[in-house]
C-alpha cells in the first residue's frame, strides 16, 4: 500500500494558515486542483431531507384560518398530556430525576444502547414467563419515536415495503419514506372498533415486505385489540414469515373493561420488536426516554438484527443519561394510584366526549377503550358546504375556536381526532361548541327527511 505523505508549504514566510495537503501514492490532492469539478457554490438539500414529509405538519401548517376572537381557543389536537397542566407526573417520578441529577453520577456518556443497570430495570419491569426478557434484549432510545426509527432502519432496506395501519400514526410514513421504504396501508374497521381487516392486510404482503407495524393501543383510534384478534394478527405474520414492529407506547393505558395484551406474550415463533417508553404512561413526553424490547425466542433475528440495532444506536450515542439514572426509581416507586387516577380521568373524559358527540346529528364517534384519543366520523352528506374533513375542521376553528385534527392527517378522510387529556370543563365546552357548529351547518340528506326530526 502506498504511504501517506504529508507535504508542507516550505515558503520562507509563515502562512497565516498552515498549508497542508496530502499526497497519496504520489498524486497531489492540493485544494483547488480537483479534476472535473468547476469551483462554484452548489449546496442542495439531501434526498433524505427532501423525502421527509410529516402529513400532520403539512396539513396543519397550511390551515391559514384564524380562530374566533370572541371565543377562547380550545385545542383538542395535541397529543401531549402535559399541555394544560392538569395531568402532572407523580412526585416520585420528579424526585427520581432530582436525585439522579444531584448524584452527579450521570453527567457523562453512557453506552449507546443505555446503561446496563437501566436496561436491567426495563427488562425486569416487562419480564413475564410468556415473554422473558434480559438486559441484552433491551435497547434504550431517545423516545419511542427513535425506537421506531431504529427498528425500521434495521429491518428494511430502500425499495422494500412495510405494512402500516390506516388510520395510523403519521410518523411511520415520515420515517419510512425518508429512508426510501415504501409503505402499504392496511385498513382498520371502525364498525368493528378499529380491528384490522386481516384479509386485506394479508393481500398486501409480497416478497419485498420487511415488517408489519401493529399499534396497540392505537393512536389515533383509542382502540385496544382483544387477545383473539391479536392471535389472528400473529397467525398472518407466522404464515407469511413477516416480523412485527409492535408500537406499544400506550401499553397499559386501557380503560376498565378492556385489557392490554403485550403482543409478544401471545407468540413464541413470530419475532417481535416492541417499542415503548416513559412518555405517555408516566406523562413525561419531553424527557425522551424510550426502549426496544427484542422478543426472538426462535432465534430468527439472531445476532445480526441485535448487532444492527447496536450499530444504529451509535449514531446518536443513546438517550439522556439523567433520565436513565432515574429509571430504576421511576419504575419501582411510582405508586399504582398514579396510574389508576390517570386512567380514571381519561375514561371519564372519553365517556363524556363520546356521549356528547354521539348525540349530535351528523357525527358518529367511535367509543375508545384506551390511549388518549377518540375518532369521530363526519357524515359529509349532511354538511354539503364542506368539501372534506380538512375544511370542516378549519371552519370549526374559525367559528368556534375549537381545534381538532382532521383525520386526513392519519390517511383517513372524513373523520377527525379528539384528544381527551384536556380538563373536563374544556371537554364539555368544546363539545357544546361542536354541537352548535353542527346544528348551524347540518342539512338533511336528500330523500331522508326523517333525519331532520332529530
Amino acid at each position: 500500500m502506498d504511504p501517506y505523505v504529508i507535504e508542507m508549504n516550505d515558503s520562507g514566510d509563515l502562512p497565516s494558515v498552515l498549508d497542508v495537503h496530502v499526497n497519496v501514492g504520489g498524486r497531489s490532492s492540493t485544494p483547488g486542483k480537483a479534476k472535473g469539478r468547476k469551483a462554484r457554490w452548489s449546496v442542495k438539500p439531501s434526498d433524505m431531507s427532501n423525502n421527509t414529509f410529516n402529513p400532520i405538519r403539512a396539513i396543519v401548517d397550511s390551515m391559514k384560518v384564524k380562530p374566533n376572537p370572541d371565543k377562547t381557543m380550545i385545542s383538542l389536537s395535541i397529543g401531549d398530556p402535559t399541555v394544560f397542566g392538569n395531568l402532572p407526573t407523580d412526585p416520585e417520578v420528579t424526585q427520581a430525576m432530582k436525585d439522579a441529577l444531584d448524584s452527579g453520577k450521570y453527567n457523562g456518556y453512557a453506552p449507546s444502547i443505555g446503561y446496563l443497570s437501566s436496561r436491567e430495570e426495563v427488562a425486569s419491569y416487562y419480564h413475564c414467563p410468556e415473554a422473558p426478557l434480559e438486559a441484552k434484549d433491551v435497547i434504550l432510545t431517545s423516545g419511542c419515536s427513535q425506537a421506531i426509527e431504529l427498528c425500521l432502519a434495521v429491518l428494511a432496506n430502500p425499495g422494500q415495503n412495510i405494512l402500516v395501519p390506516r388510520p395510523g400514526f403519521s410518523l411511520y410514513r415520515t420515517l419510512a419514506e425518508s429512508m426510501g421504504i415504501e409503505i402499504k396501508l392496511y385498513n382498520l374497521l371502525p364498525e368493528k372498533s378499529w380491528e384490522i381487516d386481516l384479509k386485506q392486510l394479508e393481500s398486501l404482503i409480497d416478497e419485498k415486505t420487511a415488517c408489519l407495524i401493529v399499534n396497540n393501543p392505537s393512536n389515533p383510534c383509542g382502540s385496544v385489540f382483544s387477545r383473539s384478534h391479536l392471535q389472528k394478527i400473529l397467525a398472518v405474520a407466522a404464515r407469511q414469515c413477516v416480523p412485527i414492529l409492535a408500537d406499544e407506547i400506550y401499553g397499559d393505558m386501557v380503560f376498565s373493561g378492556s385489557k392490554f395484551e403485550p403482543l409478544a406474550t401471545l407468540s413464541s415463533n413470530v419475532p417481535i420488536l416492541s417499542c415503548g417508553g416513559l412518555a405517555k404512561r408516566w406523562l413525561v413526553p419531553g424527557w425522551r426516554l424510550g426502549w426496544i424490547l427484542i422478543h426472538d425466542r426462535r432465534d430468527i433475528f439472531g445476532n445480526e438484527i441485535r448487532d444492527g440495532l447496536v450499530k444504529l444506536s451509535q449514531r446518536i450515542l443513546g438517550p439522556c443519561t439523567i433520565v436513565q439514572g432515574a429509571l430504576k426509581s421511576i419504575l419501582r416507586r411510582t405508586p399504582q394510584e398514579f396510574y389508576h387516577d390517570t386512567l380514571s380521568f381519561l375514561k371519564s373524559n372519553a365517556d363524556l366526549c363520546y356521549g356528547a358527540l354521539a348525540a349530535i346529528p351528523g357525527l358518529r364517534p367511535v367509543r375508545p377503550s384506551g390511549a388518549m384519543y377518540l375518532m369521530v366520523e363526519i357524515e359529509m352528506e349532511h354538511f354539503p358546504e364542506f368539501e372534506n374533513d380538512v375544511e370542516f375542521t378549519e371552519r370549526l376553528v374559525a367559528e368556534q375556536s375549537v381545534h381538532c385534527l382532521p383525520a386526513t392527517c392519519f390517511e383517513y378522510p372524513n373523520f377527525f381526532r379528539v384528544v381527551i387529556t384536556v380538563p373536563e370543563v374544556m371537554i364539555l365546552e368544546a363539545c357544546s361548541r361542536i354541537q352548535e357548529f353542527c346544528e348551524q351547518h347540518y342539512h338533511c340528506a336528500e330523500g331522508s327527511p326523517e333525519e331532520c326530526d332529530k
